[in-house]
């Protein structure tokens, strides 16, 4: 009886041992078929690199307030005109939207590693960034303009004559600090890495002016009553590239067409509401 009730025993064991691995088996199955979704996911996600500091086109903030999207790893929220366009990207591509925060230097090198699927952040399509990635077509187009305080001797500058003899700079990097040359006896200043640097420089009297796009100064001048900028009656010789801004791909990317046809439909006076929206809605410390 001892033995039937023993060998009665193990063969339970064995089948509930058995049933474990099975199920174990079927968990793994599972758990793989889990990885297949979450890869498939992954390809509908469409990764946006951008600094989240350069107003209008792009910020941080606390919230969700404004159209903002939650910054990727982070609390904080990016909004402004860019995160306006690349939700209208995402949308018509059928993908979400992940906002990834970075350096302005660190952005290219981003893109070109996979760690973002393209650039939105004000970025201007020059021949020296087209060595290494490509662009869409522009999906806006402004003029560059010199940011000073008010009360300094360059308040009412109107042409770059005005500006001889001054300090000025322009974000490291960009088209606006190429041009500061054209300034006659400028006092060409180190080049800074982003806009609130530059916006603090001014304050504290170390220089006179930066280059910007106008949406950038008219945003600098609504963020604080002793900022003011000048709109240049000859202005700078720059090319389109230089006053225009795109988004930035990969070489070769299979969605540039598809990109381009979205951004077609984006009418020229939805862009501007879109910017008009961007500058009233920027935070004030921006």
């Amino acid at each position: 009886m001892k033995k039937r009730l023993v060998l009665l025993f193990t063969v339970m064991m064995a089948m509930f041992v058995l049933a474990a691995c099975g199920a174990d088996k079927e968990k793994d199955t599972t758990s793989g078929s889990e990885g297949s979704d979450s890869t498939t996911e992954s390809k509908e996600v469409f990764k946006i690199g951008m600094e989240a500091g350069y107003a209008p086109f792009n910020w941080t903030q606390t919230n969700d307030s404004n159209g903002g999207v939650q910054i990727n790893g982070e609390k904080e929220y990016a909004g402004g005109y860019d995160v306006e366009i690349a939700k209208k990207i995402a949308e018509g591509l059928g993908k979400e939207l992940v906002i990834v925060k970075a350096e302005w230097d660190g952005l290219v090198p981003a893109l070109q590693s996979g760690v973002v699927d393209a650039i939105i952040a004000g970025m201007s399509p020059t021949e020296d960034r087209k060595q290494s990635i490509d662009f869409t077509e522009n999906y806006y187009t402004s003029d560059f303009v010199i940011v000073t305080k008010k009360g300094s001797k360059y308040e009412n500058a109107k042409t770059i004559a005005d500006f001889a003899g001054a300090k000025i700079t322009a974000q490291l990097n960009t088209s606006n600090y190429k041009v500061i040359d054209q300034i006659p006896d400028v006092k060409q200043q180190v080049a800074m890495d982003n806009f609130p640097a530059m916006r603090v420089a001014i304050e504290s009297g170390v220089i006179d002016g930066y280059i910007a796009e106008r949406p950038e100064a008219i945003s600098a001048a609504a963020a604080n009553e002793n900022f003011t900028y000048s709109v240049l009656e000859d202005g700078f010789d720059v090319e389109e590239a230089d006053v225009s801004i795109a988004v930035g791909v990969r070489k070769d990317y299979d969605l540039t067409d598809k990109i381009n046809e979205i951004l077609k439909g984006i009418s020229e006076e939805e862009r501007q509401k879109l910017m008009e929206a961007a500058i009233a809605n920027q935070p004030a410390a921006q």
